[in-house]
């Protein structure tokens, strides 16, 4: 059977550390690629500095940025915003890099949607992402890779009220559309019931989703005031959320930070999901697989994670636990015997 996985070479991690490092020093990023600072002048001859980019959907935009041309404040912005750009840009040799040697990157869609969360303070207040672009981040910080991932999803999940300094004044379909991408609101089956997830306007499946713990099995629709918004009560979720992260989302339009699970409960909690879904089609075994990933890096890499996470597994789950660990046992037991054992313990 092929190996889950491969580990990437330290040089590429130190390269990675780097750009970490750069990117918890940004407190704002581009959303879309960085583009360029301009000289303008409208009919009146007055002349300006506009900064010309291309937005998450890929339209080429312009801005205005300062004015007068000439005046020490305009002209201080304009020289801000360049080196800014000059800065973003001279990281993206390394992420081209990391690209090609088998790191996950996101695609630019995906990219400017987190950029424009991270913009908004969503993740350093307490949003966590998850699904698989979180998996793939989780298995960059690990130093692997793994088979690729598809997804047109986007899940953005909370644990409590976010933790923001002051309210935001823009909702969270506000903070998505800034992106330049058109998200509308996706209506629910039941008309009466307010949205939950989002989505780029017309026949696209590109989307978001808005998630919040259960404190049961069942699926509700609650409010989330200090984004203005809904999400959807999802079971388990809770013991997903308890413990999580910052860490380095890359793409190919730059790099920012953001919140994810820790690793070990993301598999467990992987598992737990594959026994929830009606159809135990795709996505089942998406998860199963994606579990199975991270488990056998953690068995070889961190020994003892795995462990630690079962203990904090509440007891309603295990059996559910127990019966998803089965269905991966043929890809763990003979390849990857210490993921195994720590995920069966005698």
């Amino acid at each position: 059977m092929p190996a889950l996985y491969r580990s990437h070479p330290s040089a590429l991690m130190v390269l990675l550390a780097d750009l970490e490092n750069h990117a918890r020093g940004q407190s704002k990023v581009f959303v879309g690629t960085p583009g360029s600072v301009l000289e303008r002048s409208n009919a009146a001859g007055f002349r300006f500095f506009a900064h010309q980019f291309y937005d998450g959907d890929g339209k080429k935009r312009e801005r205005y940025l300062a004015g007068p041309v000439g005046a020490p404040e305009a002209d201080a912005m304009a020289q801000a915003m360049r080196l800014a750009i000059a800065d973003t840009k001279a990281a993206s040799t390394s992420l081209r890099l990391l690209g090609r040697e088998g790191f996950a990157l996101a695609d630019a869609k995906t990219y400017a949607t987190l950029a424009s969360l991270h913009n908004h303070g969503v993740f350093q207040a307490g949003g966590v992402l998850i699904g698989s672009h979180a998996y793939g981040l989780l298995l960059n910080q690990l130093g692997v890779a793994g088979a690729p991932y598809a997804t047109e999803d986007i899940d953005i999940a909370r644990r409590e009220k976010l933790a923001f300094p002051e309210l935001p004044e823009a909702s969270f379909l506000q903070m998505l559309q800034s992106t330049g991408i058109p998200f509308v609101e996706l209506p629910q089956m039941d008309p009466r019931q307010p949205s939950t997830s989002f989505k780029e306007r017309g026949r696209s499946r590109f989307h978001v989703d808005l998630l919040v713990p259960s404190a049961a099995e069942d699926f509700q629709v609650v409010p989330v005031p200090e984004l203005q918004a809904h999400a959807t009560a999802l079971p388990y979720l809770s013991y997903l959320l308890a413990d999580s992260q910052m860490t380095l989302l890359i793409a190919r339009e730059g790099c920012c930070m953001v919140r994810v699970p820790l690793p070990e409960r993301f598999a467990l909690h992987k598992l737990m999901v594959s026994q929830l879904r009606a159809n135990r089609g795709g996505k089942s075994e998406k998860d199963l697989f994606q579990a199975a990933v991270l488990l056998a890096v953690l068995g070889e890499k961190h020994p003892g994670a795995i462990e630690e996470a079962l203990r904090r597994v509440p007891l309603s789950i295990l059996g559910r636990l127990q019966c998803a660990a089965g269905q991966v046992r043929h890809l763990l037991e003979n390849d990857h015997a210490r993921a195994w054992e720590e995920l069966n313990p005698e």
